[in-house]
């Protein structure tokens, strides 16, 4: 009995430490410019971090001190938070498997359409309640103005590769044929009908392409860049947490079958 409450107490331990990586992933998240303009993921993965933690330490206390109430919590509490991790690790795959950029002429960089992704993140932004607020957050950020102290020349920027965001927020669509003055100031333009977007540019710091489709195309394509890094960190930390858990409970399954047979042995049956 007291060997296998100590591999329990070691598997629980092991389940405490798993979930300082999903915490990590959840505050990476929280800290990146634009998950903090739009404050979808980062709060979720953040709680089942913290969820994972304090049960995984009612199931070291339980196991550590022979606690068989606290032991019960640990079992049964993280076979749910195992499937509300599961759940959303899926979940995250599932939205963010549409959405790639597309080559513009003459470019390094990519630009992107809102059509391209999926229906659950174009809601995200396509409100105008919602948009109003996602767009005052990046331009209190210093994402386009960077841009300006980077690169002088024309050809400089065309080669560079700016992310998604920079691409569709702080510079008007390649078709729209503007002609460059630095990377947030565009003069000219020759095909304006080409898209809706071509209408909206402003050369002001505080409009720039921020109403355009392409800077919410960006945003989201900026999103699923750094929502699939955050989630092969929830896969791996998944399928260790399931391993962990099943030894966990071929130990305390142990642990019980040894404490019937020493009841047997000592004539309680």
């Amino acid at each position: 009995m007291a060997l296998s409450n100590n591999v329990i107490a070691a598997i629980s331990f092991a389940a405490m430490l798993l979930s300082i990586p999903i915490i990590g992933a959840g505050i990476w998240l929280a800290k990146e410019p634009d998950n903090s303009c739009v404050k979808i993921l980062q709060w979720p993965v953040i709680i089942l971090g913290m969820l994972i933690l304090k049960v995984a330490l009612a199931g070291f206390v339980g196991a550590f001190w022979r606690i068989p109430w606290l032991l019960m919590i640990y079992l049964i509490g993280m076979l749910i938070l195992i499937i509300l991790l599961a759940c959303l690790t899926i979940f995250i795959y599932m939205v963010t498997v549409r959405g790639s950029g597309h080559l513009a002429p003459s470019r390094a960089y990519l630009e992107y359409r809102l059509d391209d992704f999926s229906v659950w993140l174009r809601r995200r932004v396509q409100s105008s309640y919602k948009w109003d607020r996602i767009r005052s957050c990046l331009r209190s950020s210093n994402t386009c103005a960077e841009l300006n102290q980077s690169y002088h020349m024309a050809q400089d920027f065309f080669n560079a590769h700016i992310s998604p965001l920079q691409s569709g927020c702080c510079k008007p669509p390649t078709e729209c044929g503007y002609t460059f003055v630095n990377p947030t100031n565009w003069i000219g333009p020759i095909n304006i009908a080409a898209d809706m977007d071509c209408l909206k540019w402003n050369n002001d710091p505080n409009q720039l392409c921020y109403s355009c489709d392409s800077c919410k195309a960006g945003l989201l394509a900026n999103l699923k860049r750094e929502w699939r890094r955050a989630d092969i960190i929830l896969l791996v930390t998944l399928v260790a947490l399931i391993c962990v858990y099943s030894i966990g409970c071929c130990a305390f399954r142990n642990a019980k079958t040894e404490d019937l047979f020493r009841r047997y042995k000592q004539g309680y049956t």
